[in-house]
């Protein structure tokens, strides 16, 4: 590896921002105008918007007029997860139903009095038990119950049964949100097959820039009551301020490319991804792939070496020059037991050395080569230490 070459394999933490996202998000900080303003300029920066709503609407398989632009990922899912959240004319919600492995904005985030919360439970391979769902929802005397699942996991990638939720949901009264941040632009994403009434994106997790994101809802018939941020009548009154337009650009580019080049990307990163899966089995046959059995996304690989930290090896893996996770980016910086595998029930002999490994892009060939590379000294350095302490 030459003196300050980089591998950068964290996609699901940030994605490097694609070029042309870039570039549109640079023509746009020179825009003056005010996306409220009536002259010229203000119209200019509103079209420039539009175009993005309509880019962003069609990655998710939605109506551009259903598409509600807010500051990234986080704030959507809090926005969203409120009891308001109602079809119209519907009673607020009085329960919410949370997967145990979903992202720490959702757990954290919603907008739910803590008794009122139920955490569904998941598989050994983090699948969320319907079962379970389906007969909790039963016994509820009241309906109106709003569930929230993920689309894909961000630590381990494992992709949720979204549209049989969905079904068991809507059979009961109920409103299903899905978080699809770290679904956006690896898989395809249609809201209306999922039957989701509504998603939440993030412009930074597909090559777009950070600090946009988006509600997309699935009909005029749903709706949010309570505003999160109030003031203005920006985004149809949903979201006040005056909007980020650069950002709004930026993703709305980003999601663009993402949807023309999401069949050839799918199979691309599968293919770099499972390189580096049989590169680890090959030096560490012991090793635990997370997920392994069911649908994950293409571009993610979580695993666990015996023996191994998860400090030890991201340190290791970064003077190496490669980039990976211990999973989640939202811990500032720390490593820390995963929430996601402890739900799964994994050890914390295992899940203290989780790492996560993920694909995008900009990922080629020379990726998986420095990622063996730099594995195949760890295990030596473990093997070492095995052999010394034995």
């Amino acid at each position: 590896m030459s003196a300050g070459e980089r591998t950068y394999l964290d996609y699901n933490a940030t994605a490097p921002m694609r070029p042309e996202a870039a570039d549109a998000v640079a023509r746009t900080l020179w825009m003056p105008g005010n996306a409220s303003s009536v002259h010229a300029e203000g119209r200019a920066a509103r079209a420039a918007i539009e175009t993005a709503r309509a880019q962003v609407a069609t990655l998710a398989g939605a109506s551009p007029k259903n598409v509600i632009f807010t500051s990234g990922g986080t704030e959507a899912n809090n926005a969203a997860l409120a009891p308001s959240l109602r079809r119209v004319g519907e009673a607020d919600a009085g329960v919410l139903f949370v997967g145990a492995t979903e992202h720490v904005s959702v757990l954290a985030g919603h907008r739910f009095a803590a008794e009122t919360v139920r955490v569904i439970p998941v598989d050994a391979d983090g699948i969320v038990d319907l079962a379970w769902l389906d007969a909790e929802l039963a016994r509820r005397d009241e309906r109106r119950v709003l569930v929230s699942i993920q689309v894909a996991n961000n630590e381990i990638g494992v992709v949720q049964p979204i549209a049989d939720a969905a079904a068991i949901v809507h059979a009961h009264g109920g409103l299903l949100h899905a978080d699809a941040v770290q679904a956006a632009g690896k898989i395809p994403l249609d809201i209306a097959a999922l039957g989701a009434d509504a998603l939440t994106l993030s412009a930074h997790k597909l090559g777009g820039p950070k600090g946009a994101g988006a509600i997309v809802l699935a009909s005029d018939r749903i709706e949010l009551g309570a505003r999160l941020v109030r003031g203005g009548g920006q985004e149809r009154g949903y979201r006040a301020g005056t909007e980020n337009v650069a950002g709004i650009v930026g993703f709305g580019v980003a999601a663009e490319v993402a949807a023309r080049d999401l069949d050839a990307d799918m199979g691309r990163v599968r293919g770099l991804r499972d390189e580096c899966e049989a590169a680890i089995r090959r030096r560490s046959p012991e090793a635990m792939i997370f997920g392994q059995d069911v649908v994950r996304l293409p571009n993610t690989l979580a695993f666990a070496t015996p023996g191994l930290r998860a400090e030890t090896a991201l340190i290791l893996f970064d003077l190496e020059g490669v980039a990976v996770s211990s999973g989640a980016a939202c811990s500032s910086g720390k490593v820390r037991r995963s929430h996601v595998l402890e739900a799964m029930g994994v050890g914390p002999a295992l899940s203290e050395g989780a790492i996560r490994v993920s694909f995008g892009w900009a990922s080629t060939e020379n990726d998986v080569g420095r990622f063996a590379t730099a594995y195949e000294k760890l295990s030596e350095s473990l093997h070492k230490r095995r052999a010394n302490a034995a």
